[in-house]
Protein backbone atom coordinates (compact mmCIF):
# COMPACT_ATOMS: atom_id res chain seq x y z
CA UNK A 1 0.00 0.00 0.00
CA UNK A 2 2.99 2.31 1.01
CA UNK A 3 4.80 1.61 -2.27
CA UNK A 4 1.33 2.08 -4.10
CA UNK A 5 0.77 5.43 -2.86
CA UNK A 6 4.28 6.53 -3.74
CA UNK A 7 4.49 6.14 -6.87
CA UNK A 8 1.31 7.97 -7.37
CA UNK A 9 3.08 11.13 -5.87
CA UNK A 10 6.40 10.57 -8.29
CA UNK A 11 3.69 10.07 -11.09
CA UNK A 12 2.08 13.01 -10.21
CA UNK A 13 4.35 16.10 -11.65
CA UNK A 14 4.81 13.65 -15.00
CA UNK A 15 1.03 13.59 -15.50
CA UNK A 16 0.59 17.25 -14.73
CA UNK A 17 3.32 18.36 -17.20
CA UNK A 18 1.85 16.06 -19.98
CA UNK A 19 -1.64 17.17 -19.18
CA UNK A 20 -0.21 20.65 -19.49
CA UNK A 21 1.52 20.00 -22.64
CA UNK A 22 -1.44 18.63 -23.87
CA UNK A 23 -3.36 21.75 -23.47
CA UNK A 24 -0.72 23.70 -25.12
CA UNK A 25 -0.50 21.31 -28.03
CA UNK A 26 -4.63 22.15 -27.89
CA UNK A 27 -3.73 25.78 -27.67
CA UNK A 28 -1.39 26.31 -30.62
CA UNK A 29 -3.31 24.09 -33.16
CA UNK A 30 -6.52 26.13 -32.24
CA UNK A 31 -4.81 29.10 -33.38
CA UNK A 32 -3.11 27.87 -36.49
CA UNK A 33 -6.67 26.20 -37.45
CA UNK A 34 -8.03 29.77 -37.01
CA UNK A 35 -5.70 32.00 -38.73
CA UNK A 36 -4.92 29.54 -41.07
CA UNK A 37 -8.48 28.05 -42.29
CA UNK A 38 -11.57 29.42 -40.19
CA UNK A 39 -10.64 32.99 -40.54
CA UNK A 40 -11.47 33.06 -44.17
CA UNK A 41 -14.80 32.04 -43.59
CA UNK A 42 -15.60 34.23 -40.57
CA UNK A 43 -14.15 37.25 -42.96
CA UNK A 44 -15.98 36.49 -46.74
CA UNK A 45 -19.15 35.15 -44.75
CA UNK A 46 -19.97 38.81 -44.11
CA UNK A 47 -19.58 39.62 -47.73
CA UNK A 48 -22.88 40.08 -49.82
CA UNK A 49 -24.16 39.82 -53.55
CA UNK A 50 -25.35 43.47 -54.01
CA UNK A 51 -28.75 44.69 -54.77
CA UNK A 52 -29.77 45.79 -58.31
CA UNK A 53 -31.62 48.92 -58.40
CA UNK A 54 -35.07 47.19 -60.01
CA UNK A 55 -33.92 44.09 -57.32
CA UNK A 56 -37.03 45.27 -55.16
CA UNK A 57 -39.48 45.56 -58.00
CA UNK A 58 -38.43 41.66 -59.51
CA UNK A 59 -39.62 38.67 -57.79
CA UNK A 60 -37.29 36.20 -56.03
CA UNK A 61 -37.39 33.45 -59.41
CA UNK A 62 -36.69 36.30 -61.91
CA UNK A 63 -33.94 37.61 -59.91
CA UNK A 64 -32.14 33.98 -59.47
CA UNK A 65 -32.56 33.53 -63.03
CA UNK A 66 -31.82 36.73 -65.02
CA UNK A 67 -29.28 38.03 -62.52
CA UNK A 68 -25.78 36.68 -63.35
CA UNK A 69 -23.39 36.81 -60.08
CA UNK A 70 -19.61 36.81 -61.19
CA UNK A 71 -16.49 37.38 -58.68
CA UNK A 72 -13.74 39.62 -60.51
CA UNK A 73 -9.96 39.15 -59.11
CA UNK A 74 -6.58 40.51 -60.37
CA UNK A 75 -2.88 40.26 -60.27
CA UNK A 76 -2.47 36.89 -58.10
CA UNK A 77 0.81 36.58 -59.46
CA UNK A 78 2.16 32.89 -58.95
CA UNK A 79 5.81 32.90 -57.86
CA UNK A 80 8.13 31.69 -60.61
CA UNK A 81 11.17 29.40 -60.24
CA UNK A 82 13.57 32.39 -61.04
CA UNK A 83 12.19 35.01 -58.37
CA UNK A 84 9.99 32.91 -55.71
CA UNK A 85 11.16 31.44 -52.45
CA UNK A 86 9.62 28.06 -51.89
CA UNK A 87 8.47 30.30 -48.45
CA UNK A 88 7.15 32.63 -50.10
CA UNK A 89 4.82 30.56 -52.69
CA UNK A 90 3.99 28.05 -49.71
CA UNK A 91 2.54 31.11 -48.11
CA UNK A 92 0.87 33.23 -50.46
CA UNK A 93 -0.19 30.14 -52.59
CA UNK A 94 -2.31 29.15 -49.72
CA UNK A 95 -3.49 32.40 -48.79
CA UNK A 96 -5.45 32.64 -52.53
CA UNK A 97 -5.80 29.07 -52.47
CA UNK A 98 -7.93 28.95 -49.39
CA UNK A 99 -9.54 32.52 -49.56
CA UNK A 100 -10.71 31.16 -53.73
CA UNK A 101 -12.04 27.88 -52.35
CA UNK A 102 -13.75 29.57 -49.55
CA UNK A 103 -15.38 32.18 -51.53
CA UNK A 104 -16.40 29.93 -54.57
CA UNK A 105 -18.57 27.86 -51.35
CA UNK A 106 -19.71 30.79 -49.90
CA UNK A 107 -20.99 32.91 -52.42
CA UNK A 108 -21.68 30.16 -55.13
CA UNK A 109 -20.64 32.87 -58.30
CA UNK A 110 -21.63 31.87 -61.88
CA UNK A 111 -18.75 33.01 -63.44
CA UNK A 112 -14.91 34.21 -62.17
CA UNK A 113 -12.76 36.59 -64.32
CA UNK A 114 -9.40 36.92 -63.35
CA UNK A 115 -8.00 40.14 -64.95
CA UNK A 116 -4.05 39.32 -66.26
CA UNK A 117 -1.07 38.77 -64.47
CA UNK A 118 -1.81 35.18 -63.23
CA UNK A 119 1.89 34.72 -63.24
CA UNK A 120 5.09 36.17 -61.79
CA UNK A 121 7.50 34.95 -63.93
CA UNK A 122 5.06 34.04 -67.80
CA UNK A 123 7.06 36.49 -69.84
CA UNK A 124 10.32 34.40 -68.58
CA UNK A 125 9.20 31.07 -67.94
CA UNK A 126 10.93 27.65 -69.74
CA UNK A 127 8.50 25.42 -71.46
CA UNK A 128 9.04 23.00 -67.99
CA UNK A 129 8.81 26.22 -65.67
CA UNK A 130 5.20 27.18 -66.89
CA UNK A 131 3.59 23.69 -66.81
CA UNK A 132 4.93 23.90 -62.67
CA UNK A 133 3.24 27.06 -62.72
CA UNK A 134 0.31 26.19 -65.00
CA UNK A 135 -0.44 22.74 -62.71
CA UNK A 136 -0.06 24.91 -59.40
CA UNK A 137 -2.65 27.64 -60.71
CA UNK A 138 -5.56 24.78 -61.44
CA UNK A 139 -4.96 23.37 -57.95
CA UNK A 140 -5.18 26.64 -56.63
CA UNK A 141 -8.39 28.02 -58.73
CA UNK A 142 -10.05 24.73 -59.45
CA UNK A 143 -13.82 25.04 -59.30
CA UNK A 144 -16.93 23.20 -59.76
CA UNK A 145 -18.50 22.64 -63.38
CA UNK A 146 -21.40 25.05 -62.15
CA UNK A 147 -18.74 27.91 -62.05
CA UNK A 148 -16.85 29.40 -65.10
CA UNK A 149 -13.31 30.54 -64.51
CA UNK A 150 -12.03 33.02 -68.00
CA UNK A 151 -8.55 34.36 -67.71
CA UNK A 152 -7.74 37.77 -68.79
CA UNK A 153 -3.86 38.02 -70.03
CA UNK A 154 -1.54 40.19 -68.26
CA UNK A 155 2.26 41.90 -69.02
CA UNK A 156 3.88 39.16 -66.88
CA UNK A 157 2.09 36.40 -68.54
CA UNK A 158 3.39 36.83 -71.76
CA UNK A 159 5.41 39.89 -71.16
CA UNK A 160 5.84 43.69 -71.92
CA UNK A 161 5.34 44.34 -75.23
CA UNK A 162 8.88 44.78 -76.47
CA UNK A 163 9.00 41.09 -74.69
CA UNK A 164 5.25 39.44 -76.24
CA UNK A 165 6.23 36.93 -78.59
CA UNK A 166 4.03 35.13 -80.50
CA UNK A 167 4.84 32.07 -78.85
CA UNK A 168 4.12 33.77 -75.77
CA UNK A 169 0.79 34.38 -76.86
CA UNK A 170 -0.19 31.11 -78.18
CA UNK A 171 1.17 29.17 -74.85
CA UNK A 172 -1.12 31.47 -72.80
CA UNK A 173 -4.25 31.10 -75.51
CA UNK A 174 -4.04 27.25 -75.21
CA UNK A 175 -4.19 26.92 -71.43
CA UNK A 176 -6.82 29.40 -71.21
CA UNK A 177 -8.81 29.54 -74.36
CA UNK A 178 -8.13 33.49 -74.27
CA UNK A 179 -8.53 35.37 -77.37
CA UNK A 180 -8.02 38.89 -77.80
CA UNK A 181 -11.52 40.12 -79.31
CA UNK A 182 -12.93 37.38 -77.96
CA UNK A 183 -16.85 37.64 -77.11
CA UNK A 184 -18.39 35.84 -73.90
CA UNK A 185 -22.31 35.98 -73.62
CA UNK A 186 -23.44 34.79 -70.41
CA UNK A 187 -27.57 35.37 -69.63
CA UNK A 188 -27.65 37.58 -72.67
CA UNK A 189 -24.64 40.04 -71.01
CA UNK A 190 -21.45 40.36 -73.27
CA UNK A 191 -18.06 40.27 -72.06
CA UNK A 192 -15.47 41.82 -74.30
CA UNK A 193 -12.07 40.33 -73.80
CA UNK A 194 -8.96 42.30 -74.41
CA UNK A 195 -5.29 41.94 -74.51
CA UNK A 196 -4.75 45.50 -73.87
CA UNK A 197 -0.71 44.54 -73.90
CA UNK A 198 -1.24 44.54 -77.83
CA UNK A 199 -2.79 47.47 -77.72
CA UNK A 200 0.70 49.76 -78.70
CA UNK A 201 -0.45 50.86 -81.81
CA UNK A 202 2.54 50.64 -83.33
CA UNK A 203 1.45 47.67 -85.85
CA UNK A 204 3.13 44.40 -84.86
CA UNK A 205 2.26 41.27 -86.19
CA UNK A 206 0.22 40.22 -82.64
CA UNK A 207 -1.27 43.96 -82.59
CA UNK A 208 -2.22 44.35 -85.72
CA UNK A 209 -4.42 41.04 -85.61
CA UNK A 210 -5.88 41.97 -82.27
CA UNK A 211 -6.86 45.17 -83.28
CA UNK A 212 -8.48 43.41 -86.09
CA UNK A 213 -10.51 41.14 -84.03
CA UNK A 214 -11.77 44.10 -82.03
CA UNK A 215 -12.83 45.94 -84.63
CA UNK A 216 -14.85 43.27 -86.51
CA UNK A 217 -16.17 42.41 -82.68
CA UNK A 218 -17.22 46.11 -82.43
CA UNK A 219 -19.09 46.11 -85.81
CA UNK A 220 -21.21 43.04 -84.98
CA UNK A 221 -21.84 44.45 -81.39
CA UNK A 222 -23.07 47.71 -82.97
CA UNK A 223 -25.08 46.30 -85.72
CA UNK A 224 -26.58 44.04 -82.97
CA UNK A 225 -27.70 47.28 -80.73
CA UNK A 226 -29.08 49.09 -84.39
CA UNK A 227 -26.47 51.92 -83.98
CA UNK A 228 -27.56 54.88 -86.22
CA UNK A 229 -24.25 55.02 -87.33
CA UNK A 230 -24.21 51.24 -89.38
CA UNK A 231 -27.36 51.42 -92.08
CA UNK A 232 -29.30 48.48 -92.65
CA UNK A 233 -27.27 47.18 -95.74
CA UNK A 234 -23.71 46.97 -93.90
CA UNK A 235 -25.32 44.76 -91.19
CA UNK A 236 -27.44 42.37 -93.05
CA UNK A 237 -25.16 39.77 -93.70
CA UNK A 238 -23.65 40.39 -89.39
CA UNK A 239 -24.38 37.78 -86.95
CA UNK A 240 -27.28 39.46 -84.55
CA UNK A 241 -25.83 39.07 -80.97
CA UNK A 242 -27.77 39.67 -77.88
CA UNK A 243 -28.52 43.83 -77.47
CA UNK A 244 -26.61 44.15 -74.51
CA UNK A 245 -24.31 47.10 -74.21
CA UNK A 246 -20.73 45.35 -73.96
CA UNK A 247 -18.74 45.38 -70.56
CA UNK A 248 -14.72 45.45 -71.30
CA UNK A 249 -12.49 43.05 -69.71
CA UNK A 250 -8.58 43.38 -69.61
CA UNK A 251 -5.47 44.11 -67.61
CA UNK A 252 -4.08 47.53 -68.29
CA UNK A 253 -6.54 50.30 -66.94
CA UNK A 254 -7.37 52.90 -70.02
CA UNK A 255 -5.57 56.18 -69.67
CA UNK A 256 -5.50 58.17 -66.73
CA UNK A 257 -2.76 60.39 -65.79
CA UNK A 258 -2.10 59.42 -62.06
CA UNK A 259 -3.87 57.87 -59.07
CA UNK A 260 -4.70 61.56 -57.60
CA UNK A 261 -8.26 60.80 -57.42
CA UNK A 262 -8.77 57.63 -56.19
CA UNK A 263 -10.04 56.91 -52.60
CA UNK A 264 -11.07 54.06 -50.47
CA UNK A 265 -8.49 52.12 -48.16
CA UNK A 266 -6.91 50.16 -50.98
CA UNK A 267 -6.11 53.20 -53.47
CA UNK A 268 -2.80 53.61 -53.88
CA UNK A 269 -0.52 55.13 -51.34
CA UNK A 270 -0.52 58.72 -50.42
CA UNK A 271 2.84 58.79 -51.38
CA UNK A 272 2.54 56.99 -54.78
CA UNK A 273 -0.92 58.92 -55.66
CA UNK A 274 0.36 61.74 -57.58
CA UNK A 275 2.93 59.78 -59.58
CA UNK A 276 2.15 60.34 -63.07
CA UNK A 277 1.46 57.12 -64.87
CA UNK A 278 3.56 56.17 -67.86
CA UNK A 279 1.39 55.69 -71.07
CA UNK A 280 1.80 51.86 -72.35
CA UNK A 281 3.05 51.10 -68.76
CA UNK A 282 1.06 51.63 -66.23
CA UNK A 283 -1.77 52.69 -68.28
CA UNK A 284 -2.78 52.18 -72.02
CA UNK A 285 -1.90 54.96 -74.81
CA UNK A 286 -4.78 58.01 -75.30
CA UNK A 287 -4.79 56.74 -78.80
CA UNK A 288 -5.78 53.05 -77.17
CA UNK A 289 -7.90 53.97 -74.71
CA UNK A 290 -9.90 56.41 -76.80
CA UNK A 291 -10.16 53.10 -79.49
CA UNK A 292 -11.77 51.00 -77.34
CA UNK A 293 -14.06 53.68 -75.82
CA UNK A 294 -15.18 54.69 -79.92
CA UNK A 295 -15.49 50.78 -80.74
CA UNK A 296 -17.27 49.67 -78.20
CA UNK A 297 -19.16 52.35 -76.11
CA UNK A 298 -19.02 50.40 -73.19
CA UNK A 299 -21.21 50.10 -70.18
CA UNK A 300 -18.51 48.78 -67.53
CA UNK A 301 -15.07 48.47 -67.89
CA UNK A 302 -12.86 46.30 -65.27
CA UNK A 303 -8.97 46.52 -65.58
CA UNK A 304 -6.36 45.67 -62.84
CA UNK A 305 -2.59 46.18 -62.81
CA UNK A 306 -1.97 48.47 -60.96
CA UNK A 307 -2.78 46.54 -57.79
CA UNK A 308 -4.48 49.46 -56.04
CA UNK A 309 -8.67 50.35 -55.95
CA UNK A 310 -9.89 53.26 -58.27
CA UNK A 311 -13.11 54.32 -59.75
CA UNK A 312 -13.17 56.60 -62.72
CA UNK A 313 -15.49 58.17 -65.31
CA UNK A 314 -14.47 58.09 -68.67
CA UNK A 315 -16.17 60.57 -70.98
CA UNK A 316 -18.07 61.75 -68.31
CA UNK A 317 -20.36 58.53 -68.14
CA UNK A 318 -18.43 55.31 -68.74
CA UNK A 319 -17.45 53.87 -65.05
CA UNK A 320 -13.62 51.84 -65.04
CA UNK A 321 -13.24 49.97 -62.09
CA UNK A 322 -9.21 49.12 -61.27
CA UNK A 323 -9.77 46.04 -59.26
CA UNK A 324 -6.78 45.77 -56.56
CA UNK A 325 -4.17 42.46 -56.47
CA UNK A 326 -5.56 39.23 -54.69
CA UNK A 327 -1.91 38.01 -53.15
CA UNK A 328 -1.15 39.36 -50.02
CA UNK A 329 2.36 39.61 -51.62
CA UNK A 330 1.26 42.77 -53.38
CA UNK A 331 -1.01 44.27 -50.04
CA UNK A 332 -2.13 43.81 -47.04
CA UNK A 333 -5.74 44.23 -47.61
CA UNK A 334 -6.44 42.18 -50.78
CA UNK A 335 -9.93 42.04 -51.90
CA UNK A 336 -11.86 40.87 -54.74
CA UNK A 337 -15.07 42.57 -56.75
CA UNK A 338 -19.00 40.73 -56.32
CA UNK A 339 -20.86 42.00 -59.40
CA UNK A 340 -25.23 41.28 -59.92
CA UNK A 341 -24.98 41.70 -63.67
CA UNK A 342 -28.00 41.95 -66.11
CA UNK A 343 -28.18 43.10 -69.87
CA UNK A 344 -29.09 46.43 -68.73
CA UNK A 345 -28.17 46.93 -65.14
CA UNK A 346 -25.40 46.12 -62.84
CA UNK A 347 -24.37 46.79 -59.16
CA UNK A 348 -20.82 46.24 -57.46
CA UNK A 349 -19.47 45.24 -54.20
CA UNK A 350 -16.19 44.50 -52.58
CA UNK A 351 -15.21 41.67 -50.41
CA UNK A 352 -12.24 42.39 -48.56
CA UNK A 353 -9.66 39.17 -47.48
CA UNK A 354 -8.22 38.91 -44.06
CA UNK A 355 -5.53 41.58 -43.33
CA UNK A 356 -2.53 40.31 -42.85
CA UNK A 357 -2.00 42.45 -40.08
CA UNK A 358 -4.33 41.62 -38.26
CA UNK A 359 -3.57 37.37 -38.81
CA UNK A 360 0.19 38.51 -37.44
CA UNK A 361 -1.66 40.25 -34.27
CA UNK A 362 -3.08 37.34 -33.62
CA UNK A 363 0.15 34.95 -34.26
CA UNK A 364 2.05 37.70 -31.51
CA UNK A 365 -1.12 37.69 -29.28
CA UNK A 366 -0.56 33.69 -28.90
CA UNK A 367 3.00 33.61 -28.63
CA UNK A 368 2.89 36.50 -25.90
CA UNK A 369 0.25 34.40 -24.43
CA UNK A 370 1.70 31.12 -24.71
CA UNK A 371 5.13 32.82 -23.10
CA UNK A 372 2.67 33.66 -20.03
CA UNK A 373 1.23 30.39 -19.39
CA UNK A 374 4.38 28.63 -19.34
CA UNK A 375 5.94 30.87 -17.12
CA UNK A 376 3.10 31.21 -14.73
CA UNK A 377 3.13 27.04 -15.26
CA UNK A 378 6.76 26.44 -14.22
CA UNK A 379 6.20 29.01 -11.11
CA UNK A 380 3.02 26.99 -10.45
CA UNK A 381 5.49 23.56 -10.25
CA UNK A 382 8.55 24.82 -8.58
CA UNK A 383 8.42 26.06 -4.68
CA UNK A 384 8.25 29.77 -4.50
CA UNK A 385 11.31 29.54 -2.18
CA UNK A 386 13.58 26.91 -3.95
CA UNK A 387 12.87 28.68 -7.41
CA UNK A 388 14.12 31.47 -6.20
CA UNK A 389 17.26 30.44 -4.45
CA UNK A 390 17.95 28.51 -7.53
CA UNK A 391 18.34 31.86 -9.10
CA UNK A 392 20.30 33.42 -7.03
CA UNK A 393 22.42 30.61 -6.80
CA UNK A 394 22.68 30.24 -11.05
CA UNK A 395 23.52 34.68 -10.61
CA UNK A 396 26.36 33.18 -8.18
CA UNK A 397 28.03 31.04 -10.46
CA UNK A 398 28.20 33.39 -13.25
Amino acid sequence: MLGSSSTTVKNLPLKRRLCFLLKLVCFVSSVLIFCEFLIYYVVIFQCRWPDLKGGAHMSEKETSASVLKAIILADTHLLGEIKGHWLDKLRREWQMERSFQTALWLLQPDIVFILGDVFDEGKWSSPQAWADDVRRFRKMFRHSVFTELVVIVGNHDIGFHYEMTTYKVNRFEKVFNFTSGKLITRKGINFVLVNSVAMEGDGCAVCRTSEAKLVALSHKLNCSQQKPNHSNKRCSDVEKLPPSEPILLQHYPLYRKSDAECTGEDSAPPEEKNIPFKEKYDVLSQEASQKLLWWFQPRLILSGHTHSACEVLHAGKIPEISVPSFSWRNRNNPSFIMGSITPTDFSLQKCFLPFESRVFTIYCAAGALLVILVLAHVQLLTPPFYFAQRLISKHKAV
